[in-house]
């Protein structure tokens, strides 16, 4: 799947926040219904076993509850893709990535083998399951982990364990760290801190760059990876670097350079990465940090076709939960690469796979603040369906349940936030400007009042806790997780009523402009 990663770190936002944020989005021609869940300790599997994959894992008994944005159609599996759990440690996964021969080669991933023949026959073979993926990855490590860093060594330990039959980058957030995992063939990887005055725009190539070999296998401050990787690279020759003088080795551990680059030695540099990875990278790059004069001028460093943008990158102002939503639904505004734009020709309005591309089944914009009390800190701002028409719900993760607008049936209906956005998109697309205003007002009001919500929410707790009515330490609060969830209903309700009345303005407009209209001020 194609998908565009947004990570920031706390001192990069306007509330201190960690935000982990994703579009997911389908494969071609892929439309996926997705709806947003709770899932509590008692609905959590205890066997799991994965429909793409064929494989069965137990888990541990102690999950946590955590929110998801499953599929709305179980068919495939579960294919929970984001969330955060009531340790208030937030998941997205996965950034479907690329890796090269040498790597895949070195490490092969673990496919799903079916059976041969039938048991008896003399040429049967029994099915041989695949490693672990995206379909199962939120689901098997989500529940069970207390911090980033947590979460980055169990997905590592699952992948050592199971192999993996697709390269993929997983984010983890909590109160401080925001870290990124990218697993490196089939049973190899690595993962980086992002720093906290940082953000990461991440598209579907593998992305880490710089990487500090010592720290990873030593004190893992700002890098982690699989134990044998510093083996493994040395005996398939992964490396890449050229020294800048050849006799400067440098530090080195385990007969490696101390620091390499991971970005070449692991990726892929193709002529689809130009066109469909780098814009997404170089346009959000270039919009966060402005004043990187490596964007700017008639021959910039850096243009839409670049492979090497380096991975974290300081913005030039610091980012909000709404920033980051709006972001994620650009179709490069504003260039010649805009497919509802002005701008360039016919062609170069559709030279670059877009950010807010239309198959995105839906957005999650999780913050983990750090300001807020314990059992308020968690807000998944889910987003269903694609970005250029749909709006971002805030919604306090510390819940049982979410409203069923939210819970998306698979059939089209007006009593669903996903169906409502597809209907929209659909429908405004072929008259973009003719739509824009309505969809814009739509998107500032229905996000505003999501801040609101989150401000009036907060205060009324902040206030019951000091009249010992709630407990904002305790994230089973019977109290506490009543109105988070009273909350949540209130600001759906609204938002339901708006987007009713969105998708009424938008058939009007589109109504009028059919080609059978007829007046008799024709005469």
């Amino acid at each position: 799947m194609g998908c565009t990663t947004l990570l920031v770190g706390r001192l990069a936002t306007n509330d201190g926040s960690t935000i982990v944020a994703r579009n997911e989005d389908g494969e071609d021609f892929s439309f996926n219904a997705k709806k947003m869940i709770v899932v509590n300790p008692a609905d959590q599997p205890r066997t799991y076993t994965g429909v793409t994959n064929h494989l069965t894992i137990e888990l541990p008994d102690d999950p946590l509850r955590y929110t998801l944005t499953p599929n709305a159609d179980p068919t495939d599996g579960v294919w929970g893709e984001a969330g955060i759990n009531a340790a208030n440690v937030s998941m997205s996964s996965t950034e479907t990535i690329s890796a090269n021969a040498r790597v895949l080669g070195a490490d092969p991933l673990v496919v799903y083998q079916p059976a041969v023949g039938k048991p008896g026959d003399a040429n049967y073979k029994p099915e041989v399951p695949g490693g672990i993926g995206e379909e199962n990855l939120p689901t098997i490590t989500l529940p069970y982990i207390k911090s980033a860093r947590e979460g980055v060594k169990r997905l590592g330990m699952l992948v050592e364990k199971y192999g993996t039959y697709e390269t993929n980058g997983v984010a983890f957030g909590d109160e401080n760290d925001v870290w990124y995992w990218e697993n490196i063939g089939g049973h190899h990887w690595i993962a980086r801190r992002v720093p906290d005055d940082c953000y990461v725009v991440q598209p579907n190539r593998q992305g880490i760059d710089h990487f500090d070999l010592a720290d990873a296998l030593g004190e893992q401050h700002d890098y982690m990876c699989s134990a044998d990787l510093a083996e493994w690279i040395r005996e398939n020759d992964l490396l890449m670097d050229m020294p800048t003088h050849e006799a400067d080795a440098g530090e080195t551990v385990k007969g490696l350079p101390r620091y390499f680059n991971a970005r070449i030695a692991f990726s892929t540099y193709t002529w689809l990465d130009q066109l469909y990875n780098a814009p997404r990278k170089w346009f959000l790059c270039s919009r966060l940090t402005p004043s990187d004069p490596r964007f700017q001028g008639p021959a910039p460093e850096f243009g839409p076709e670049s492979l090497d943008i380096p991975w974290a990158m300081r913005p030039d102002k610091k980012l909000s939960a709404s920033d980051v939503k709006d972001w994620l639904a650009t179709t490069y505004d504003g260039t010649e690469f805009d497919c509802y734009g002005t701008k360039g020709t016919p062609q170069s309005r559709h030279q670059y796979r877009f950010i807010g591309i239309d198959r995105t089944s839906e957005c999650s914009v999780l913050c983990i603040r750090p300001n807020a009390p314990k059992a308020l800190r968690g807000v998944h701002w889910f987003a269903p369906a694609s970005g250029p028409f749909n709006t971002g719900v805030a919604l306090y993760s510390n819940v049982k349940t979410l409203p069923a607008y939210l819970d998306t049936p698979t059939e089209v209906t007006t009593d669903s936030l996903y169906w409502n956005n597809r209907l929209v998109a659909g429908l405004a697309d072929p008259q973009f400007f003719e739509s824009y205003e309505a969809i814009q007002g739509y998107r500032l009001n229905t996000m505003a009042q999501g801040y609101q919500s989150l401000h009036e929410t907060d205060a009324k707790l902040t206030k019951m806790a000091k009249e010992g009515k709630a407990n904002l330490d305790d994230m089973d609060d019977n109290a506490v997780i009543a109105e988070l969830e009273a909350a949540n209903q209130a600001l759906v309700d609204e938002i339901k009523t708006q987007t009713r009345a969105l998708l009424g303005a938008v058939l009007d407009q589109r109504t009028v402009e059919m080609k059978n209209a007829f007046n008799m001020n024709d005469h």
